[in-house]
């Protein structure tokens, strides 16, 4: 059974129609690897999922809960997790307080002053820490670690309310070779344990051939190819996209115009 359904989803940006109609489907315990070149609407995609832009049309399930139309934050508290390109820390804080942090999001206390933010659920974030490997760097302030660590971080941050889904988006921009198999690797164990399904974004290749159980492409708003990597790998149409003139993709849309 599918934890995630995409059903006809579309999205216009004036008279531009960034994702045209596509459909997808994530079952619990999977990575799924969403690519294409730029101007795919791969973005636009991400973000309709997250609740960060509204669908024109289509649905998009979580079980039996609808996500379009609700905020981000309702969408997070249904249990989707979501990391950034661009990693989303409080520098100036330590790594177990930015878990603390996001814990005390998860619980909805925040702005509550019954005790002190320092002693709230310590246990639980420094079990989060050691599950990506940082609860060494515990104390230390963001603003001090490596970048990679940093990334460990924010995953902590992410699975900290316990998702069914986490969304990420280029998990491994702007880090060396072995942090993005580190991470992604530490990714799919985390999916293994946890039961839970990953929706991610990325232009490094060789992540997405060693870590995707399965991926979907899209070219230009539409889903032109799904499956596993290894069967798209030499797909005619993907390898079109990404290496030759598109003259094939040209001929469809002109017959199926958008």
């Amino acid at each position: 059974m599918s934890l995630l359904k995409v059903s006809g989803l579309g999205k216009s940006f004036g008279g531009v129609r960034a994702v045209d109609g596509i459909n997808f489907e994530l079952p619990a315990g999977e990575l799924l690897a969403l690519i294409g070149p730029n101007g795919a609407g791969k973005s636009t995609t991400f973000n309709m999922v997250n609740g960060q832009l509204k669908a024109d049309s289509g649905s998009i399930k979580l079980g039996s809960h609808e996500l379009v139309g609700l905020p981000p934050r309702s969408i997070w508290k249904l249990g989707v997790g979501r990391t950034f390109q661009i990693a989303e820390t409080f520098a100036s804080l330590t790594a177990i307080e930015n878990v603390q942090m996001a814990l005390l999001s998860a619980d909805n206390k925040l702005l509550s002053t019954w005790r002190r933010a320092a002693a709230y659920k310590r246990d639980e974030a420094m079990d989060l820490l050691d599950q990506v490997g940082m609860a060494a760097q515990a104390d230390r302030p963001c603003s001090v670690l490596a970048y990679g660590d940093v990334k460990r971080v924010e995953l902590a941050i992410a699975i900290a309310n316990n998702p069914k889904l986490l969304l990420m988006d280029e998990p491994t921009a702007g880090m060396a070779p072995k942090e993005r198999n580190d991470l992604m690797a530490l990714t799919k164990k985390l999916v293994i344990e946890r039961g839970m399904a990953v929706l991610f974004t990325e232009h490094s290749m060789d992540v997405v051939f060693a870590y995707a159980d399965r991926m979907i492409v899209l070219a230009r708003g539409r889903l032109i190819a799904e499956g596993k990597p290894l069967e798209l790998r030499d797909h005619p149409k993907v390898q079109e996209v990404y290496f030759g003139t598109g003259k094939t993709f040209e001929k469809k849309a002109v017959k199926e115009p958008a």
